[in-house]
């Protein structure tokens, strides 16, 4: 049984992908399993998305895990892409950018990270670093199984370094956008009390401090937007698992991936939005400096999340990068 919802544009001053084919959306279905509060969302492209998201299995500690994840339209024969998300999101933060990625011709996944996102974790699974990595490649092994362009935006580009260092099978190349690479772990909060642990993924939750990181990471977005964007941020949280998950991430330390940086071996793109407010784009340099063979990108009156505030700027960064990659793996099979 699938529920329905009517779909309104939203108008802002952040780009919005020009698509080739019409992209209007009249009703809307919806998988059974998503929260009932994704009928309150007004973005188009966030209704579209998400009435594509599954769930497929993933054998994974012991059980089975239904994972949710976008899946591509159809197999090509460049590398496929895969789309990792920030903290405590989704992949519905692809919302603008993931089209575009499918229109140019791509074989595009977005995934959703192990304790995020929308897979069913009814029967909860450790969500430390450990777990994330490895759901990951099992979802990879039983799903994809060919080496993949990994990107990751802000704590995603940890996620995809953590991968590519612990399973280069599996990633052919990166993209990190943005990339919180450079935090240690989630810090002093490791070490709190179970019941402050949970206060504080409370807090996390919470539409007040939700709404705050709109407004921190976009300038020129209108109220109303930012509000239906904080819908669409808190989705997740709204399963009764989310904060179990939350507290389970926190107190095991989190990312801490610098260490692993200079030894990430695939060629990497990193891609920077110029007027980023969360982290500074010198950061930008300094990864550049680190990785063995990477190029950067900046794109200009962009802040934090690239893919979001100018998909047509990121989208064409991340085709421009696969084609040039694909066609270097040609030349190299015919030498």
């Amino acid at each position: 049984m699938l529920s329905s919802a009517t779909a309104t544009a939203t108008a802002t001053r952040i780009d919005r992908p020009m698509l080739k084919r019409p992209f209007k959306v009249v009703a809307v279905k919806f998988p059974t399993f998503l929260p009932r509060d994704v009928e309150r969302i007004r973005d188009t492209f966030a209704l579209k998305l998400a009435a594509r998201i599954e769930r497929l299995p993933v054998s994974f500690s012991g059980d089975r895990i239904m994972s949710s994840c976008v899946t591509p339209l159809m197999r090509k024969e460049t590398s496929p892409v895969v789309l990792l998300h920030g903290f405590d999101s989704s992949c519905l933060e692809w919302r603008y950018t993931y089209p575009l990625l499918e229109e140019a011709g791509l074989e595009t996944w977005a995934f959703d990270i192990l304790g995020w996102g929308f897979s069913d974790l009814e029967k909860l699974p450790p969500c430390d670093v450990a777990s994330k990595r490895e759901h990951f490649y099992k979802f990879w092994k039983t799903h994809i199984e060919r080496p993949v362009v990994l990107v990751g935006p802000s704590l995603g580009a940890a996620v995809a370094i953590d991968i590519a260092v612990n399973h280069p099978e599996a990633v052919e190349s990166l993209v990190l956008m943005d990339a919180s690479v450079y935090s240690e772990g989630t810090g002093n909060l490791a070490t709190l009390p179970k019941a402050a642990a949970y206060a504080g993924v409370y807090l996390l939750k919470s539409v007040p401090l939700r709404l705050y990181a709109n407004f921190l990471c976009f300038n020129g977005v209108s109220l109303e937007t930012k509000w239906d964007w904080t819908k669409i941020g808190r989705l997740h949280c709204l399963y009764p698992w989310w904060e179990d998950a939350a507290v389970s991430f926190m107190t095991s330390g989190g990312y801490n991936v610098t260490s692993l940086i200079k030894k990430v071996s695939q060629k990497t793109l990193i891609v920077w939005g110029e007027d980023d407010q969360i982290i500074s784009n010198k950061l930008a340099w300094r990864l550049h400096g680190e990785l063995p063979n990477a190029s950067v990108k900046q794109i200009s009156d962009c802040g934090h999340l690239p893919h979001v505030e100018k998909p047509a700027a990121a989208a064409k960064l991340i085709t421009e990068f696969v084609r040039e990659t694909c066609q270097c793996k040609e030349v190299e099979s015919i030498s």
